[in-house]
């Protein structure tokens, strides 16, 4: 156990790293995927919370469905964070608008993918099939998981990027006073 614990704390940094990466260039941004992998740990409780609820301990297939959870999870920020983005770069929304229309209309293939994914893994979830102990427990964990991050990401995602877009506003402010300064003592 101590050993499979070991790899599991060296390749969860190692995907949110890679996940990060990835987002950066999708992006063109280092803030706006710390926005998207908020949502990571909001998934982290509702599978300990499964897994209790469930009697469940934290095992090698508890493990390999956190790890299948946090793409899921990632996917479905993406979805909300790329729709506001577009709609504010594209159709020129305010921030507060473009994180509602972003809200209303992707909530439904947010919550579909969820549902879809907890109708498929109820009847592993609940035993029924090959080597159930097993494999029962990574879907409690993935159910779990997906069930909080979903809820609370259409919740806390828009929190998160407004505080991340004030963040980005406030370097760019920065940056233009540092710019000017800059050629001012340059003249």
């Amino acid at each position: 156990m101590a050993k499979v614990f070991g790899g599991f704390g060296t390749a969860t940094p190692t995907v949110i790293l890679c996940i990060y990466l990835v987002l950066v260039l999708l992006f063109h941004d280092f803030l706006r995927p710390a926005t998207i992998l908020a949502a990571l740990p909001l998934s982290v409780g509702g599978t300990f919370a499964a897994l209790l609820l469930t009697h469940n301990s934290f095992s090698m297939p508890s493990i390999i469905g956190l790890l299948m959870l946090m793409g899921i999870v990632t996917k479905s920020s993406i979805l909300l964070v790329e729709y506001a983005v577009k709609a504010r770069r594209e159709r020129g929304l305010e921030r507060r608008d473009a994180l509602l229309d972003a809200s209303r209309k992707r909530a439904q293939p947010i919550l579909m993918t969820t549902i879809a994914m907890v109708a498929g893994m109820l009847p592993t979830a609940l035993g029924l099939g090959a080597e159930p102990s097993f494999r029962a427990r990574m879907a409690i964990a993935v159910i779990g998981g997906l069930l909080t991050s979903t809820v609370l990401s259409l919740l806390v995602i828009p929190v998160v990027f407004t505080v991340t877009d004030d963040l980005l506003g406030g370097l760019r402010r920065v940056r233009r006073w540092v710019s000017r300064r800059t050629q001012a003592h340059a003249a």
